[in-house]
């Protein structure tokens, strides 16, 4: 396999098939936005298979797929907070509820924002060190033993109406972890949120509706920097191909996540989480993956 670049962008995608695509499409929407690292199956899928690594910006793009969820699914709240926080503004009643959950969220994205501009050069460049198999495998395996130590501590009693700038600072600051591979995003905010001592599917609510501005920001910024990077004609419909894909695949995911939940612990996560970093640390020393 040899690296795709184009104006020092890794654009791996391009040369893949649409059958290729499609498949990592629905890998990228499902593994988006749950806490298992969809950088990590990005990278570990197409090694494993012989393909070409769709590359960062893939990942970065498809989180518009991620926000197309995200807001679709979370669409009452998403409004709720939106037209009361105008609401609240507007008659100076500056602690409504859905006022303080704007201001929390515009809060928690700042850490992100500032840091993913310091690294955006490293996180895109071709060959980027960030994204090697072994890097991915650690990350995998401390945030397994991380969301294993929130499951434990936690004592799952909070909801998101209970929350307060200090926690949206907490989890903001979690969410930078999200730009090393191996991570993600929600694995690291959800994680976060139950130290925090939320029940797990309100900290999956608060991880998701927190993490908006993030995922639209970063992927409108990739969206950007694609058009400027004189990609080949047809990488486009492959791009947009995917995000249709992922989309679909990042509802269902959401949605089967908030079930799950509901009834169920974070410990499969976890198990998954630790065999897929031990496998890739495993792999990469003994030469079986490169």
């Amino acid at each position: 396999m040899t690296n795709v670049c184009s104006a020092g962008l890794d654009v791996g995608f391009a040369s893949l098939d649409y059958l290729q695509i499609f498949i990592l499409g629905v890998i990228q929407g499902i593994t988006e936005l749950l806490p298992v690292s969809s950088t990590a199956h990005m990278r570990v899928v197409p090694a494993l298979l012989g393909w070409q690594d769709p590359g960062s910006a893939f990942s970065a793009a498809m989180q518009l797929a991620a926000l197309a969820a995200v807001v679709s699914y979370f669409w009452r709240d998403v409004r709720q907070v939106v037209t009361g926080s105008i609401g609240a503004v507007r008659q100076g009643d500056y602690n409504n509820q859905w006022f303080k959950l704007a201001v929390a969220i515009v809060l928690a994205t700042v850490p992100i924002g500032i840091a993913g501009l310091a690294l955006s050069s490293t996180l895109n460049a071709c060959n980027s060190p960030l994204r090697g198999l072994m890097v991915i495998g650690i990350a995998c395996v401390v945030m397994a033993v991380l969301l294993a130590a929130a499951e434990l501590s936690a004592r799952h009693t909070r909801e998101v109406s209970e929350m307060r700038l200090r926690d949206a600072l907490i989890v903001g600051i979690a969410q930078i972890g999200a730009l090393i591979p191996g991570v993600s995003r929600s694995g690291s905010t959800l994680t976060a949120a139950l130290f925090l001592n939320f029940k797990r599917e309100e900290a999956a609510r608060f991880s998701f509706l927190l993490g908006l501005p993030a995922i639209a920001l970063a992927g409108l910024k990739e969206l950007w920097v694609l058009l400027h990077a004189d990609m080949p004609a047809h990488a486009w419909p492959h791009l947009l191909f995917g995000l249709a894909v992922a989309s679909v695949s990042a509802f269902f995911a959401i949605w089967g996540l908030m079930k799950f939940l509901e009834r169920f612990s974070t410990w499969p996560f976890v198990i998954y989480r630790a065999l897929l970093g031990i496998f890739l640390i495993v792999a990469v020393s003994t030469g079986l993956l490169s």
